[in-house]
């Protein structure tokens, strides 16, 4: 059921399945994406979640923009308000992972549990960040768009998969640059690491093999520094699972829920 939301003046679209009042499942996309990358996780997760996906704003139909994690995890509570959702089992890829960690902070009340994928308490460094928002600058998404998907998809994701991996980098390149570039001034910004302490709810970290932006050290390191997190790292996966082994995904995500329920 797709609704478009009005948060802080914003619209934000979602996208919502619903359930039949077991715990919500929310997911939280990655830079450059849209609630589409979760199209094929849908099928395995439990019949019976309430599931919430969203563009972030600056991205897919969602109007807007915000240049702080913050921002972006208050869209998302001002739509899980309006959607009645709260408890929910939150699974946040990339700068959705930091979202996730801020909304756990900021609304307690919204977070039943976490999956991070691909994901830290901070991602990159700051020089990282300026210098893909200087080349966004001068170069454009559109001409960027190869080399980030080289960074999403693993070798042999690409290799097997040309079509989608073309398609992918389609939607990529036609995400609206001014909100690409704020999103890049949210991560360049973004420490999460005061947070991780303090989480009380489960926690599932998930890794790539083949991920070069957040490789499995780092998401080892994110996975440590929270009490009773768990971690899995999938061989030959990149940095967006949910397009590579989305069954394994879903697998994972239901499995988290169970404990939940």
């Amino acid at each position: 059921m797709r609704r478009f939301l009005n948060v802080g003046g914003k619209t934000l679209h979602a996208e919502l399945r619903p359930g039949d009042g077991g715990r919500p499942i929310v997911f939280i996309n990655s830079l450059g994406s849209d609630l589409r990358i979760w199209d094929a996780v849908l099928p395995g997760l439990p019949a019976e979640a309430p599931v919430l996906r969203h563009d972030k704003c600056g991205h897919g139909l969602s109007s807007g923009g915000t240049d702080s994690i913050g921002g972006f995890a208050q869209d998302l509570a001002d739509a899980m308000d309006q959607v009645a959702m709260a408890g929910a089992l939150v699974v946040g890829l990339s700068i959705g992972g930091l979202i996730a960690l801020q909304l756990t902070q900021d609304r307690p009340d919204l977070v039943g549990g976490l999956v991070l994928s691909n994901t830290s308490y901070r991602i990159g460094t700051d020089e990282m960040w300026q210098a893909r928002m200087d080349d966004l600058d001068a170069l454009g998404l559109p001409a960027m768009s190869a080399g980030v998907i080289e960074r999403w998809l693993s070798p042999g994701f690409r290799a097997a998969h040309p079509v989608a991996t073309e398609g992918w980098r389609m939607m990529l390149a036609r995400t609206p640059q001014p909100g690409y570039r704020a999103a890049c001034a949210a991560i360049r910004d973004a420490d999460l690491s005061a947070v991780l302490p303090r989480l009380s709810c489960p926690v599932l970290c998930i890794a790539g093999s083949e991920d070069v932006t957040t490789p499995p050290a780092v998401v080892a390191d994110l996975a440590e520094r929270i009490p009773g997190a768990a971690m899995v790292e999938l061989e030959g996966v990149g940095h967006l699972p949910c397009l590579e082994m989305p069954d394994r995904v879903a697998e994972l995500v239901a499995g988290m829920h169970g404990r939940l329920s």
